[in-house]
């Protein structure tokens, strides 16, 4: 669906927005466990600002639906008062697990909170949050690939592909 060339660049046009954002700032860059990993690494390479790096691990899905109840299993579990936060998330659907988290979130008084995304999909989107930074918007297929799963399997694949069931 997607190719590996396709990602890189618009990668590289999430960096180049940061780095204009984030210039001469330290913000803590929060990657969302397990998907983000690739894509949060790759953006992260492609900053010119000093950053940090944390994770956590909040998840809703089983097989290719999403329970609409979401768990946390790793949390932040430092102090983020004042900092500047960038939530790194692997694909943005119904919104639910990222408001679960920015709720999480906004009580330890952060100075700013922006989301960034590789994938959104707006039109199962439910919420009326923004998504600062979004890579690509696709349709409503389910994808593996660069970081993306299929219960556990397929994040390793260096493009996007669709699942058909």
């Amino acid at each position: 669906m997607i190719p590996a060339e396709q990602i890189d660049a618009a990668v590289d046009r999430v960096a180049a927005s940061l780095n204009e954002r984030y210039a001469g700032r330290t913000p803590i860059f929060l990657g969302v466990l397990s998907g983000s990993f690739l894509f949060l690494s790759d953006l992260v390479r492609k900053t010119t600002f000093n950053s940090q790096l944390s994770f956590v691990k909040i998840s809703s899905y089983e097989g290719t639906e999403s329970t609409g109840k979401v768990k946390q299993q790793l949390g932040v579990d430092f102090d983020i008062e004042g900092r500047d936060i960038i939530i790194v998330e692997d694909i943005i659907e119904t919104g639910h697990s990222m408001n679960y988290l920015l709720d999480h979130l906004r009580r330890r008084n952060p100075a700013s909170i922006a989301i960034c995304t590789l994938f959104f999909k707006p039109d199962k989107f439910l919420y009326e949050y923004k998504v600062d930074y979004v890579a690509l918007s696709i349709g409503n297929e389910f994808i593996v690939g660069y970081g993306l799963d299929y219960n556990q399997l397929g994040r390793n694949l260096k493009d996007i592909y669709v699942i058909d069931e």
